[in-house]
């Protein structure tokens, strides 16, 4: 997917030295313009609304309802540094989380052993993935989209189509949430095992297992992916603006379901970050563009 490869943005100290300083400012604003966002929203909910948002038991609760997303972005991250894309981020959850819990309680395997299990099976799904791209030759949109229907394919047969629910052990519950072709493979298996992890800690915190849940992970955690690109190192998939970005969608929602929003609001809300986002990689482009002619 060369689509989502690209020339870093961000501005070079050489090209910084030359500007003045409303024009290095100018400059840096599409760079940090997500960051500036992130902290706008925090800044303008918790002044709208003081006895909610701004409290412990709200941080908590983003970071619960979050987490999972960031892992799962950074998993899908790791692939878009290699120029390629991972659509089992979103697939391959739905069955590891139910095999964390169905290997214990139909099983009888130790809770540290079955997450072990299901860490290799993702990190195995990635050589898959890997194979499949880089040996096969397969463009890595269509070798992950029928890789990952696959694994949901797996997970509604191991079900059939029922919750897998079960005593599971305190120590479980207690878990929280990390040459060419070489690398390109060792992407998708390094995605793999960060996807089967949150399918651990998925586990961990829904208690139960079934086929429903898991999909509607994979929009917003390529969003996040995507929205990293444009942030603190525009152009680049990058950690930091991967973070940043699971950070405004998490922030964003929060604080509009707290004014009463409805259920359509968190994808209308991922789907319009998304496009401000591109619009202001894009301006930080033809800025480039511009300066370099």
């Amino acid at each position: 997917m060369n689509s989502v490869e690209s020339d870093a943005l961000e501005p070079t100290r050489d090209e910084l030295a030359r500007l003045s300083g409303p024009q290095k400012a100018m400059r840096l604003v599409p760079v940090y313009g997500l960051v500036i966002l992130m902290f706008g929203l925090i800044i303008l909910f918790s002044i709208l609304l003081p006895n909610t948002f701004p409290t412990k038991l709200n941080v908590r609760a983003i970071i619960s309802d979050k987490s999972i997303i960031a892992l799962l972005s950074l998993a899908a991250m790791i692939p878009m540094v290699a120029g390629r894309i991972d659509l089992t981020v979103g697939y391959g959850i739905v069955l590891w989380h139910i095999l964390a819990i169905s290997l214990q309680t139909m099983y009888g395997v130790p809770w540290p052993i079955a997450c072990l299990i299901v860490l290799a099976l993702g990190a195995l799904t990635g050589v898959l993935n890997g194979f499949l791209v880089e040996i096969a030759r397969i463009d890595a949109f269509i070798a992950t989209l029928g890789t990952g229907t696959v694994l949901y394919a797996l997970a509604l047969w191991h079900t059939g189509g029922r919750q897998v629910v079960g005593m599971l052990p305190d120590g479980f519950y207690a878990l929280n949430g990390i040459p060419t072709r070489k690398f390109v493979v060792g992407a998708f298996v390094t995605s793999g095992t960060m996807t089967a992890l949150a399918g651990v800690l998925l586990a961990s915190k829904l208690r139960i297992g079934q086929a429903s849940v898991g999909l509607e992970f994979l929009l917003p955690a390529l969003v996040g992916a995507f929205l990293g690109s444009t942030t603190i190192k525009p152009g680049r998939v990058n950690v930091w603006g991967t973070i940043v970005g699971v950070v405004i969608l998490a922030v964003g929602i929060s604080g509009i379901q707290q004014f009463g929003g409805s259920f359509w609001v968190e994808p209308m809300f991922n789907g319009l970050t998304l496009l401000i986002a591109i619009g202001i990689a894009g301006y930080a482009q033809r800025k480039k563009g511009a300066a370099k002619k």
